[in-house]
């Protein structure tokens, strides 16, 4: 879980009053309705997400006149039902998927400040808000979020004597140990094809850099990134301290069950290995993700997007109903059942500031969702490039393999994307 300011306003008279073509209390539209693909984050029928969509609708269609039609698909599949939907002509008003940028570029989205009233557009948080701009104008409008920490094993580190590492040395010297006890992977290092992308953007913005530099041109090959990757190779996976796996085929998944299973010592997850280690009983805790010589520069922040198509025409339909499932309590009761982050300022301040359990085991992802920073997804080339760091990345670290022919490949691939983008 890849890898989510406000855009241009228009100029109005009072704070809560929509730009010019927003939602603006109720429409009196009751002759349209809006149809709405989401995702399901659910892990069963008895949590799906079409249950929360389906009541989410049901309030909003008592109080406002207008349907909504809710069709809700699995990760694998919603992205490209949208597009196919969308191919063939029938783009639906509304999708909650995972990548917005493309139908941005085709000129098929309305701008977040056409739908959203100004109050709503604000309350998002900074950084979810920057990653929904294409060519600097927001489109993609944040849904749910999650960030990335280092989660340890407890009864495995009071084995081996060790506390939690704030620093990359710290965390070689703390795998040497969990090692030394027979532990199977003392750092579970994912960079499988499942989700590489993500183990790596950490790894980056831990040596001070990322995948983009200050600009936003792709800069995987750059200095700090080669030397990030050079320790990777020699200081952890040649040392023998990230277990029985080559990483390049050790996918996400099987890290977090390996870690439920209490076979890992580290590993960088998000918020749903939570649940997943607490069913198994593994007592566990959480840390930033250790930097270079301190805390990294920024944690990986992933955001996925709600976005309004134009083809209907419907935009001050679609505003309407965004401005209330951005409501604080729907943007509350939506993260909670998924064990999410908020989206927004307000949600994120009222869950921060909660005694509930559910609340305060998340409080360490909260602390890092406001300086976090997330994939370059307002970039189309982004699709492309992730796919490549997925295929190849683990080469990187592979025994007689070179960090920085791989980076360089990996840079080739981006900067050949990002042109046919621009052009």
């Amino acid at each position: 879980m890849r890898r989510r300011t406000a855009g241009t306003i228009a100029v109005v008279s009072a704070l809560g009053m929509t730009a010019v073509l927003g939602g603006c209390g109720s429409t009196d539209s009751s002759d349209v309705t809006l149809r709405l693909v989401a995702a399901d984050y659910g892990d069963s029928a008895a949590n799906g997400s079409k249950k929360y969509w389906d009541e989410l609708a049901k309030e909003y269609e008592a109080e406002h006149g207008v349907k909504v039609e809710v069709s809700v698909y699995s990760w694998n599949d919603v992205d490209r039902k949208v597009k196919e939907m969308v191919d063939a002509g029938h783009a639906p008003d509304l999708a909650q998927i995972g990548a917005y940028a493309d139908y941005a570029a085709a000129g098929k989205l309305y701008q977040a400040s056409d739908l959203l009233s100004i109050r709503t557009q604000a309350d998002f948080l900074a950084p979810l808000s920057d990653a929904g701009q294409w060519k600097h104008v927001q489109y993609g409008i944040p849904f749910a979020a999650s960030t990335r920490v280092l989660f340890y094993n407890k009864t495995l580190f009071s084995q081996a004597g060790i506390t939690p590492p704030t620093t990359w040395d710290e965390l070689a010297a703390d795998a040497r140990a969990l090692k030394d006890k027979g532990v199977k992977y003392p750092y579970a290092l994912p960079l499988g094809p499942e989700e590489a992308q993500a183990e790596t953007m950490q790894w980056l913005l831990g040596g001070g850099d990322g995948y983009t530099d200050d600009i936003g041109a792709y800069s995987i090959d750059s200095a700090k990134n080669i030397e990030t990757f050079t320790w990777l190779k020699d200081d952890l996976v040649g040392k023998g301290l990230t277990g029985p796996v080559a990483p390049g085929r050790l996918n996400r998944a099987d890290a977090f069950t390996a870690f439920a299973d209490g076979q890992v010592g580290m590993l960088n997850g998000h918020p749903t290995l939570i649940q997943q280690a607490a069913k198994k009983g593994v007592k566990f805790g959480t840390v930033p993700m250790p930097g270079r010589t301190g805390r990294a520069k920024a944690s990986m922040g992933v955001a996925d997007w709600m976005m309004g198509f134009k083809q209907n025409g419907h935009a001050r339909e679609i505003g309407d109903f965004l401005d209330f499932v951005y409501e604080k309590k729907n943007v509350l009761s939506f993260s909670r059942e998924y064990g999410l982050l908020p989206v927004t300022d307000s949600a994120s301040s009222a869950m921060s500031d909660s005694d509930a359990a559910g609340d305060k085991v998340l409080r360490p992802f909260l602390d890092e969702l406001p300086l976090s920073q997330l994939y370059p997804v307002g970039k189309t080339s982004w699709a492309s490039v992730s796919a490549a760091v997925k295929k190849n990345i683990g080469q990187a670290v592979t025994p007689g393999g070179s960090p920085a022919d791989v980076l360089s490949r990996l840079q080739s691939t981006a900067s050949a994307a990002d042109s046919a983008d621009v052009n």
